[in-house]
């Protein structure tokens, strides 16, 4: 059993969400990093889509009821246990009646943390244990976590403890595919997206980040039908500030799109808080691919790496 004592700005239950079921209405949800979230889950002997705590900013603050293998991943948080600092992105040994204790985020905004074993939780929803904040289902009642809620961790110690294992590098330069509206927009739009640089609006959340420039605004009176939209699609509503959608996004909308970002660059967005400053890049398709299967390979050579220190 864990024992929030703290949640901070925002913790909520997260795996790597929903998919398959847009078409219903229904978000996909999940976590914003999912390789931080494969990651620590690694770390811990978890399998690589097991729940993790999504921790938002920090300043927050769990007990632990029993012996865990723990591992935190995503920004750091300056975290402690009894006051001894742990580093993200190593695995540790947790003992009965510990307290974790995390920060402030300086240089983030997420973390994520496994926690080694089976997670005790209400039956999962379209096979996902992630909590919809927006629909109120899933996780632990639809809701993010309050202090005084606990969950029950049946705990299991199948790695060795002691192993670490970096993020792919983080970046503000974020590589966009081309949208279906483009050439619908006011002349020179695309070119005012493209060569200024974006900040992030403090009205973002996990449903989408807000843009606004200092220096242009996209404007425009366009009127569209209701279309599909997915995490990483960029919106343009009429006030000419983008929106990127993020995970706990709707499913349709009528405001143009500007393009998507790729799968692989669409991470960076758990990490970029209120006021941080990014830019775009239009790529092809096949530069998209490549830069998935890139991560991709990444993970790869992670889990070898980690089944080579396991048998040592």
């Amino acid at each position: 059993m864990i024992t929030v004592v703290k949640p901070g700005m925002q913790m909520s239950i997260q795996d790597q969400g929903r998919t398959g079921s847009r078409h219903l209405g229904i978000g996909q949800s999940g976590c914003i990093d999912p390789y931080a979230q494969i990651i620590c889950n690694r770390l811990v002997g978890n399998p690589d889509n097991c729940p993790v705590l999504e921790i938002t900013l920090g300043l927050a603050e769990i007990k632990f009821d029993n012996d865990y293998y723990i591992a935190l991943h995503g920004t750091d948080m300056k975290a402690t246990v009894n006051g001894n600092p742990i580093q993200p992105g190593w695995s540790y040994y947790i003992k009965k009646g510990d307290v974790l204790k995390l920060n402030a985020a300086r240089h983030g905004f997420r973390s994520y943390l496994a926690i080694g074993g089976i997670w005790q939780l209400p039956t999962p929803i379209l096979g996902s244990y992630s909590t919809d904040l927006t629909a109120k289902f899933g996780g632990l009642h639809g809701n993010a976590l309050n202090p005084g809620d606990s969950i029950d961790i049946t705990p299991q110690y199948k790695t060795k403890i002691g192993l670490g294992a970096m993020l792919p590098p983080k970046s503000t330069h974020i590589r966009v595919y081309e949208g279906p509206h483009n050439k619908l927009l006011p002349e020179q739009s695309i070119d005012k997206f493209i060569n200024h640089s974006w900040h992030i609006s403090p009205s973002s959340n996990r449903m989408g980040a807000r843009l606004s420039s200092d220096e242009c605004k996209l404007e425009h009176g366009l009127s569209l039908p209701s279309m599909a939209v997915m995490p990483g699609s960029i919106q343009l509503p009429p006030s000419g500030e983008p929106i990127v959608l993020l995970n706990d996004a709707q499913t349709t909308g009528g405001y143009p799109l500007l393009g998507t970002v790729i799968e692989a660059d669409l991470r960076h967005f758990a990490q970029l808080k209120p006021g941080d400053f990014l830019h775009f890049e239009f790529v092809s398709l096949n530069e998209a691919t490549k830069a998935q299967q890139k991560l991709t390979s990444h993970l790869n050579q992670l889990k070898i790496a980690l089944e080579y220190k396991n048998k040592q």
